[in-house]
This record gives structure tokens, C-alpha cells and sequence, in this order.
């Protein structure tokens, strides 16, 4: 019999190898690209909004805008266009631009919102301590311009700002290092979640994969070996025995007919998603007609049933028949005996099977692919049950198949 235990085929590559090559062609199209759009909202709220607050900020000590207050005004967050391809430098200048322009002394008002956005995108960007030591650096530089470097600086004849001011300035920070941060978690566990979708989308291709494999491995491997075994009959007996070639050859026209609808049946269920097959998946009730197949290839199957039938899950019951018939086509290939035994016994929880020929091997792989012992194990396994196969103390192989009631649920 087949002794082999190779797998059907190899897994798919380990992840890690940055995804296909369109997506990382996009994610670097999309790092290019400036982003005008949100950089040109910004601008137009911090001007626009900084002038009005200039109204009454001029009133209460600070600095009229001028010319160069006015310049200062759009050139800060005209620095976020850089915040896609360096964001670390166009925080700094950002942070650096801000502070000059308080430092003249001019109003305050939504001119911090580009700030505020450069934190924001550097933390998302995975930055996270040059977003905390750039919101530091701010803060030390407001501190020492309202109560250090006032004197020396815009507009003449200022006195140090309120303490209550800084603590304002320091919940500011704090919100918006808060929510950079939460920003930055956010969009991690969004990555991590979509990196999960897609190797779960991965697992589930492979697995159809070798379902599939699997099914037209069991379909063509037992109706190729019955036509083997014809067709090598017929061209021992076309001279000597006319009528015992036609009866082989009218076994391989029945068997090749099986095997072409059930191939079809396979590719049936793969043309468009959601469709059904057309007919039912084979299961135990069929094992009759695999018998019949498995005699006109000159074997006799002695079947036997223990316990008490039980209607088995269509995934047991596929596997079971799939099993059965991979052991019967491989005591035609591999073994010298001419009979096989199967047993089924039923129990509460599980479902045996027992296949045994009386041997002796005979070396010959009679055109095996080499996945037969592999492919039921797969099938035994995916419902987490299990598959024993090996010589027989007296002679002979021997397959044991363990499968649960209840198959196991896929995680």
C-alpha cells in the first residue's frame, strides 16, 4: 500500500515580505503626494481666524499684525506640506516658525492649529517621542518668552504674562499630545486588525486550495487506478479472450465517466461565489457503488457495520468516504491481495474506520502521485480527528481512521 506521508503540497511563503507589489507602489504614491487640500484648510483657518482674534488681542497688549506678521501667518502651516514625506522636520519647523511669531509678540488664536497637526502626523507616523520633545520644546519656549525674555522683546514697554496663562497652554499641549496619542493606538490596532483580515483571507485561500486538491487527488487517483488496472487487463486479453477486453473496457468507460462528473462537480462549485454544487458531495451511502468499482478492478471489499447508524455531518461524511476510497485504491495499487476488508463502527462520539488487505505489497506505485496517506491524514485533521496507517503484524496494511461526531470549529 501507499506509505507515504509527504505533504499534497507546499504552504504559502511566510508573511512579512511588505505585502503584494501594487499595494506597496500605492503606499509610496500616497507618501509622495503633498497633501494640499488639508495643508490649504489649515492655512485658511489660521489666517483668517488669527486675524479676527488680532482685533481684540491688539487691545489687551499684543502686537498689531504687520507685514511680516501677516507673511508669518500662512508660511506656518504651509510647512505641513511636508508632513507626508519628512514629518519630523516639518514639526520642527513648524514648532520653530510658531514660536518666532509669538515671540514678535504678535495675537494669539488658531495660528497653534498647525501645531496641532504637525503633532498630530508626526505621532501617527510612529514618531511619538519627537512629537513629546517638540511639544516640551514649545512649551519651554512660551515660558521663557512670557516671563524671561519679554523685556527684550515685542511689544515695548510688556510685563511677564500670568502664570494661569502657562497652565492653559500646558492643558493645551497635554489634549493634543492626548490625542495624538490616541491617534497613533487608533490607527495601530486599525493596521493590526487589517494585517489580521488579511492572513485570515490567506489562511482560508489555502485551505480551499487543498480542499480542492485534496477532492480531485481522491477523484482522479481511485478511477485512474481502476482504469489502470483495465486497461492492463484488456491488453493481456485482447488476443486470447475478446469478450473478457470488452467487459474491462466497459469497465473503464463506467469509470472514467464517474470520475469526469466528479471532477465536474468539483469545478462545478468553483465558477462563481455563493453558487452550490450541483449535485451532493459523496458520503458513506455511496460506498455500494465503491465497491462495485473497487470488483471490477478485480477486488473484493467485505464491508461490516458495528453501532448504531447515525446521520454524520457533511464534512465527516465526505471525509469518511474519501478515506475509505483512498485505502481501497491503494490495496489496488500497491497490494498483491485481492480482497479488503472495511469496518465502521459507530460510537457516541465518533466515527472508526478499519481497512485492512492481507498484502503482500507488490513495489509498484502503479502511477500514484505519492499523497494518499498524506491526503487522508489532512482530512482527518481538519475535522480533528486522527489517521493511523502501517503494516500489519501478519502481512498485510492496515488503516485506522478516528473521526468526530462534531467536527472541531475553525477558528
Amino acid at each position: 500500500m501507499d506509505h507515504d506521508a509527504a505533504p499534497v503540497c507546499a504552504g504559502p511563503p511566510a508573511a512579512g515580505d511588505g505585502g503584494p507589489p501594487w499595494a506597496r507602489f500605492r503606499e509610496r504614491r500616497r507618501a509622495a503626494r503633498l497633501p494640499w487640500p488639508s495643508t490649504l484648510l489649515v492655512t485658511v483657518c489660521a489666517v483668517v481666524g488669527t486675524g479676527f482674534a488680532a482685533r481684540s488681542h491688539g487691545a489687551a497688549g499684543r502686537e498689531p499684525l504687520d507685514a511680516l506678521g501677516w507673511a508669518l501667518l500662512p508660511l506656518i502651516p504651509a510647512a505641513l506640506l511636508l508632513r507626508t514625506r519628512w514629518p519630523v522636520p516639518a514639526l520642527a519647523a513648524v514648532t520653530g516658525l510658531t514660536l518666532l511669531y509669538l515671540g514678535l509678540g504678535y495675537p494669539y488664536g488658531p495660528v497653534l492649529l498647525p501645531l496641532a497637526v504637525a503633532v498630530f502626523s508626526v505621532s501617527a507616523a510612529g514618531h511619538r517621542y519627537a512629537a513629546w520633545w517638540a511639544a516640551g520644546v514649545f512649551w519651554t519656549g512660551h515660558v521663557l518668552i512670557a516671563h524671561w525674555l519679554y523685556a527684550h522683546l515685542p511689544p515695548t514697554g510688556d510685563g511677564p504674562a500670568p502664570w494661569g496663562q502657562e497652565l492653559v497652554v500646558a492643558a493645551w499641549i497635554a489634549a493634543v499630545l492626548a490625542g495624538s496619542e490616541l491617534l497613533r493606538v487608533r490607527r495601530a490596532e486599525w493596521a493590526r486588525a487589517a494585517a489580521e483580515r488579511a492572513a485570515a483571507a490567506r489562511r482560508r485561500r489555502d485551505e480551499e486550495r487543498l480542499l480542492i486538491a485534496r477532492e480531485l487527488h481522491d477523484v482522479l487517483a481511485h478511477s485512474l487506478s481502476v482504469i489502470h488496472v483495465q486497461a492492463g487487463v484488456g491488453l493481456a486479453l485482447i488476443d486470447r479472450d475478446p469478450g473478457q477486453a470488452r467487459t474491462a473496457l466497459t469497465t473503464i468507460k463506467a469509470a472514467s465517466k464517474e470520475a469526469l462528473g466528479e471532477v465536474r462537480q468539483v469545478l462545478d462549485s468553483l465558477r462563481a461565489p455563493g453558487d452550490a454544487p450541483r449535485a451532493p458531495a459523496p458520503g458513506l451511502d455511496r460506498l455500494p457503488e465503491l465497491v462495485e468499482q473497487a470488483g471490477s478492478a478485480g477486488l473484493a471489499v467485505d464491508v461490516g457495520t458495528t453501532g448504531t447508524p447515525v446521520a454524520l455531518p457533511p464534512g465527516t461524511d465526505l471525509a469518511a468516504f474519501r478515506i475509505v476510497q483512498e485505502a481501497l485504491t491503494n490495496v489496488v495499487r500497491h497490494s498483491g491481495s485481492r480482497t479488503a476488508v472495511v469496518r465502521i463502527s459507530y460510537g457516541p462520539v465518533g466515527l472508526t474506520l478499519r481497512i485492512t488487505d492481507e498484502g503482500p505489497a507488490t513495489g509498484s506505485d502503479a502511477g500514484g502521485s505519492g499523497n494518499g496517506l498524506a491526503g487522508m491524514r489532512e482530512r482527518a485533521a481538519g475535522l480533528g480527528g486522527t489517521i493511523e496507517a502501517g503494516p500489519r503484524p501478519g502481512g498485510g496494511f492496515a488503516v485506522r481512521a478516528d473521526l468526530p461526531l462534531r467536527p472541531k470549529e475553525t477558528p
